[in-house]
């Protein structure tokens, strides 16, 4: 085993040093824990951070396992230095604070928070490797990962996928209920693997889709609960083109895409030394980056403890706010969305010839055919404080959100090709980069935000804070007054007005709480 120490050198500094960080809440563990470090039962240091093991393991992948020097999710301590080359002025960034390959990065931040991964790229660029390196990480040895591993192929029925009913059960039972299901050993595992799933059957997707969304599998009325677990997918493209065409619902549950970038033969060297060596980075894997179960456990309670201030989430409410609004899809204003358009069947063009007032190359909504689910901004969230969380911090930054962002849009907010946007100088390449475009939106989306002040004056969260005290005590003066504030807000932003996205959704806001009111009010003259 010398010849592989080479291959399971972990860095002795800190990876990301920082200032240790006090705990939000007291831990009645604490007082058991002496001044050695002893041992888990995954064999990891008590006194090592998780945060610092999940680095730990990051750049061992990136430096060792998975030949990864794309350096995508880009932070800066300082202005960074930029050159301009080729003939289309491509700019090439060097990043003044660590860096990371959104490759490695997005698939250990979903191990860490037990979510959907979806690899995408050319066959042998390493989507399934990095999938079996997630479940070593999870402490199962790499023959049971590969054995586990489900394969999509054409013929691939739910028995193949779940499980069999027992034959002799089949035809000794006299009800149902006394036949046994022998259930796929993958299902009770805590990385579960799928490869090429856009080969799988439709009705095998089906079966698929509740295993992922419900956490449960069922054969012939029989229920097998799954532990929470951390899905990998692969995939040759992210439109779900493959043998079978992938159902929505199960794209939807997908929560990040990750695409793995081309070889760079500059490091040729490296696959030379494994073959010498025989050598396989899945095989060599440190046990001080193996995560026992307890420990991903406490990785996900520790990252839901990350917060995520206000001013940020106010940038994402904007930001979100954008895109839903359709203003010709309906006469009653609350149905005024695409979702209503797309449920209608009504072709896209012939809504967007419908547009008249508004300014389709500013407008961002104007860029996509649909606007953000439920799902959408819940993902968007938990990995925006998994990424904090990673780089040592407990408070979600500005730049944790817009870097991330790309990868949990990826295939969720669509592009609209024929959008003013696209055809503007300088904006054809977003036609198909579209981690690009997507972080183009957003900056946009932030510019906007500070032109119209909004850190300072937004009139809808001051009316916000106030209904946030509570209705318990208002006198009938108290809840007219607020009425009439409302009132004179929405006549205000009626005087001249365009109606946009951002502008809609304060609207129906405004609406809510003049309901809400009253209902209040109409209480108050009953006592």
């Amino acid at each position: 085993m010398a010849r592989f120490n080479v291959f399971q050198r972990l860095s002795q500094a800190p990876t990301n040093p920082h200032p240790p960080t006090a705990p939000r809440s007291f831990d009645v563990a604490e007082l058991y824990r002496g001044p050695v470090a002893k041992k888990s039962d995954g064999g990891s240091e008590v006194g090592l951070a998780l945060d610092e093991k999940l680095r730990q393991a990051y750049f061992w992948i990136v430096n060792t396992a998975i030949i990864s020097p794309h350096y995508d999710i880009e932070y800066n301590d300082g202005p960074p230095q930029s050159f301009v080359l080729g003939d289309s002025k491509s700019r090439l960034t060097l990043p003044s604070g660590q860096s990371y390959s959104s490759f490695v990065l997005l698939p250990l931040l979903t191990f860490a928070t037990r979510r959907k991964c979806l690899f995408v790229g050319g066959p042998g660029r390493g989507k399934t490797a990095s999938a079996v390196l997630m479940g070593v990480l999870a402490g199962y040895p790499v023959r049971e990962v590969r054995r586990a591993m489900q394969h999509g192929h054409p013929q691939m029925t739910i028995a193949d996928l779940l499980g069999n009913p027992l034959p002799a059960d089949l035809i000794n039972a006299r009800k149902i209920e006394d036949i046994q299901v022998s259930w796929r050993k993958w299902l009770a595992m805590r990385v579960k693997i799928i490869d090429e799933y856009n080969r799988i059957p439709t009705r095998t997707q089906s079966a698929l889709l509740t295993v992922m969304g419900d956490n449960y599998a069922e054969i012939l009325d029989h229920i097998y609960e799954c532990p929470e677990s951390a899905w990998f997918l692969t995939a040759n493209d992210e439109q779900g083109g493959g043998t079978y065409q992938v159902i929505e619902a199960l794209r939807d549950r997908i929560d990040v895409i990750v695409q793995a970038l081309a070889f760079n033969p500059r490091f040729l060297d490296e696959l030379l030394a494994r073959i010498e060596e025989n050598v396989r980075p899945e095989e060599v894997v440190p046990r001080q980056i193996v995560f026992n179960e307890t420990e991903v456990d406490r990785l996900q309670d520790e990252i839901r403890a990350v917060s995520i201030p206000e001013q940020i989430r106010r940038r994402l409410e904007f930001f979100a706010s954008q895109f839903e609004f359709c203003e010709v899809a309906a006469e009653q204003f609350e149905y005024k969305t695409k979702d209503t358009a797309r449920l209608a069947g009504v072709e896209w063009h012939t809504l967007t010839a419908l547009e008249t007032g508004r300014d389709r190359l500013k407008d961002l909504g104007c860029q996509t055919t649909n606007g953000f689910s439920v799902r959408l901004l819940m993902t968007l969230l938990i990995y925006s404080k998994a990424l904090a969380y990673f780089r040592g911090d407990r408070i979600v930054e500005f730049e944790d959100v817009r870097q991330v962002l790309p990868f949990v849009l990826h295939d969720k907010l669509v592009p609209d090709p024929d959008a003013p946007f696209f055809d503007a100088p300088g904006n054809a390449a977003y036609r198909t980069d579209r981690v690009g475009w997507l972080r183009k939106l957003f900056d946009l989306s932030c510019a906007d935000y500070d032109r119209l002040n909004l850190d300072r004056e937004d009139p809808l969260a001051i009316l916000g804070t106030e209904f946030k005290r509570g209705l318990d005590g208002l006198s009938e003066n108290e809840v007219r007054g607020r009425l009439v504030k409302i009132e004179r807000l929405i006549s205000d932003w009626s005087k001249g007005r365009k109606l946009y996205g951002h502008l809609y959704d304060d609207l129906l806001k405004l609406k809510y709480l003049h309901q809400r009111y009253t209902n209040y009010l109409r209480w108050l003259k009953t006592q």
